[in-house]
């Protein structure tokens, strides 16, 4: 563990370690929209370079009326942990910590390219991101994850619930024509409901 995992506290850098440290955190996840009228809105996107050596992660700050780019910034820090199904935030995290950090102004709502609690333990990077900061969030993802849903008419806004468990835990939303729904789900402070509305506003 290096100092890019200090985000995750006592976690021990083990498997075993960073799923207790989801169920404890998955326990902290607010549900209710406690975003108001939003100033600022961030989007965040993660990928790998150096044969994924190194974590890159990508930030642009919006305003949120228009949705016009105020500022766009890219951190790289050094890989913490190999890719392992599920833990993906843990690999991810500290790079979004470091590109939030680079911001001129603390975003009101944070949307992120992954799972909010669409996620077999309710803890997908959009939420693990949003409990550890504050701040509000949702992971929009290319693909699920973990549940069923079935296909939203062709129209963009088209939606259907995703379903686990018997728990609607995100949207399967169509956002153009002729292409494959993204998977929409709070993250923290924000709920199914708002989570649908805040990305169909920002499509």
């Amino acid at each position: 563990m290096n100092e890019s995992t200090s985000v995750f506290g006592a976690w021990d850098g083990s498997v075993l370690g960073a799923r207790r440290l989801q169920a404890e955190l998955a326990r902290k996840v607010r549900l209710d929209d406690e975003i108001g009228a939003p100033r600022r809105i961030a989007g965040f996107d993660v990928g790998f370079e150096d044969e994924g050596r190194i974590t890159r992660a990508a930030a642009v700050l919006l305003d949120a009326r228009d949705l016009a780019p105020l500022e766009t910034h890219v951190a790289r820090v050094p890989t913490s942990m190999p890719y392992v199904p599920g833990l993906l935030s843990f690999r991810e995290l500290p790079a979004l910590m470091a590109a939030l950090a680079l911001l001129g102004e603390s975003p009101d709502l944070v949307m992120i390219d992954g799972q909010g609690i669409a996620h077999p333990r309710r803890l997908g990077i959009a939420a693990h991101f949003g409990v550890v900061t504050g701040l509000p969030s949702i992971g929009v993802a290319k693909k699920p994850l973990c549940g069923r849903f079935d296909a939203p008419g062709e129209r963009p806004g088209d939606r259907t619930p995703l379903i686990d468990r018997g728990q609607q835990i995100g949207w399967a939303l169509r956002s153009k024509a002729r292409c494959l729904p993204l998977i929409v789900s709070p993250g923290h402070r924000v709920s199914l409901a708002g989570a649908l509305d805040w990305t169909l506003r920002c499509l």
